[in-house]
């Protein structure tokens, strides 16, 4: 069976799905939006895409056959995100008054550091694999994987924009630094609890 238009339509719907619902992601994007505001929150954005159609190839290209053989190494990477998502978390509930100067303290996520971050997500993982083990096709197997890739990369960039978009919509809400502080430690408790779905398993 190769990629038909009703399969691809069917994944699209899927991308939609896991992308736009929240997660690790979309929680960071929308402190992000709060605290950095849109413009400084793009490559974030831009680096979630890119790094998310690496996972999605490496996964396809046969990572994901080599972490079924050795099922310790997931293990350890699932444990590896969790450290590093408490890590945001607390930096996010941490972190100071929302700021349109580059120069201050407290910075947004840049290209590279948020698409290294896919990598030990494991929102993303479960997305990734999820993707390829059923909406991937064995006969034009390599070509399948591409379109997959590509496909959930470009549904990827407006349903994060959406969270990034919506937090910067509250800045102005925001500005009263006690409020702030609320809404960072709430995020940074979200990001926490976006980790227990995941990590039942």
């Amino acid at each position: 069976m190769s990629l038909s238009l009703d399969l691809l339509l069917a994944f699209a719907l899927f991308a939609f799905v896991t992308s736009v619902t929240p997660g690790p992601n979309n929680m960071m994007l929308l402190a992000s939006g709060v605290n950095f505001g849109f413009n400084r929150t793009v490559p974030h954005m831009l680096g979630i895409c890119c790094g998310f159609f690496s996972l999605v190839l490496a996964v396809g290209l046969g990572l994901g056959a080599a972490f079924q053989a050795y099922p310790l190494l997931y293990t350890i990477l699932r444990y590896v995100g969790a450290a590093y998502l408490l890590y945001l978390a607390w930096k996010i509930a941490t972190s100071g008054p929302a700021s349109d100067a580059v120069g201050e303290e407290g910075k947004p996520q840049t290209l590279m550091q948020a698409a290294l971050f896919q990598w030990v997500n494991p929102k993303a993982w479960v997305m990734a694999v999820g993707a390829i083990s059923t909406y991937t096709p064995l006969q034009g197997y390599f070509t399948n994987v591409m379109i997959i890739s590509a496909v959930f990369a470009l549904i990827n960039l407006p349903t994060v924009s959406i969270w990034a978009g919506f937090g910067s919509l509250l800045r102005n809400a925001l500005r009263d630094p006690f409020w702030l502080r609320v809404f960072n430690v709430g995020m940074a408790v979200l990001l926490v609890v976006s980790l227990y779905p995941m990590l039942k398993g």
